[in-house]
Formats: C-alpha cells, structure tokens, sequence
C-alpha cells in the first residue's frame, strides 16, 4: 500500500499488503485502514500520524472475499463471497 500526500502527490510511505487488493476503508475514529485482499486476509494498517504508518495485524477471511465496506457506525466490516454456490456475507468486528 502506499500513502500519497493528495496535495504534493509526494509518497509518504509504503507497507506491505495482501495481493489482489480490492478495496480499501479508512474508518476516522480508529485511524485504522483495511485493505482486503483476494488471498483471503485483511492487512490492517493504523495511522500513527498523517506521516507514519504501521501495520497492525493481518486479519483471515476467506479466499476471495475481497469485497468490503465499512460501516463507521459499528466498525464492523462487511465482505462477500461465494462457497460452494452460495453467497455470503462475512462480518468481521466487534
């Protein structure tokens, strides 16, 4: 992942993810970024400051759930997939 200044376009910096990113969610309150991954895991990175980052933990799923949204309220995510024909809706959170 890399974190880019949106007014400079400089890098701040890079950390390392899960492959076959397809969503990021930044929740404001935790400062936490999720980046699921279509190997099946969460990279959870924390905003230290807006110019350090740190990974967190590397959260499983399941394979190909990489599709994800945040719900800001609870802070609880949400990602789908499908197993053996049938869709799911994995809820990871508190």
């Amino acid at each position: 992942m890399a974190v880019i200044d949106a007014d400079s376009g400089k890098v701040i910096t890079t950390l390392p993810i899960g492959e076959h990113v397809d969503a990021t969610a930044f929740d404001p309150e935790t400062k936490l970024i999720f980046d699921s991954n279509g190997e099946g895991t969460i990279s959870v990175i924390h905003e230290d400051t807006p110019d350090q980052y740190s990974s967190v933990e590397t959260v499983k799923t399941a394979p190909r759930a990489k599709t994800m949204a945040l719900d800001p309220k609870t802070h609880r995510l949400f990602l789908s997939t499908a197993e053996s024909g049938q869709f799911e809706v994995l809820v990871v959170g508190k």
